[in-house]
């Protein structure tokens, strides 16, 4: 069947890292459309990098640590519509280890700071 000049749509495609550490996990503060908020290092996968790459790079940007990613925990749509915006993303979210902070290394563009965080916590985070 032939397609009619119908764009074909493409998802954003972004990665994320779930770092957890004796029972507390890493979490960034961050200034979102939304207002400050709270999410893992998480950031868009760039051309040209593997998501492996990727998740590394931004965790690193987003946490000035180390991250080595060890396991797939899922792969995640989302669709955001924001006035005329209508986004879908495709996250994928690996687990791993992270070292310690790199000293005089600066946090991203938009975050606050990073926080070690047990479940509980983040739980009784949700609305941030």
């Amino acid at each position: 069947m032939k397609r009619m000049n119908t764009p074909r749509w493409a998802p954003s495609v972004t990665v994320a890292a779930v770092i957890e550490a004796c029972g507390r996990y890493l979490l960034v503060e961050e200034h979102t459309p939304e207002g400050l908020r709270l999410n893992n290092p998480a950031g868009h996968l760039e051309r040209g990098e593997s998501p492996q790459q990727a998740v590394v790079r931004e965790a690193l940007e987003e946490t000035a640590r180390d991250f080595t990613p060890t396991a797939l925990v899922g792969v995640y749509l989302a669709r955001f519509q924001r006035g005329d915006d209508d986004v879908t993303y495709v996250r994928l979210a690996y687990s791993g280890s992270v070292g310690d902070e790199r000293p005089g290394r600066t946090l991203d563009q938009g975050i606050v700071r990073t926080l070690w965080l047990t479940l509980d916590e983040v739980r009784a985070s949700t609305a941030r």
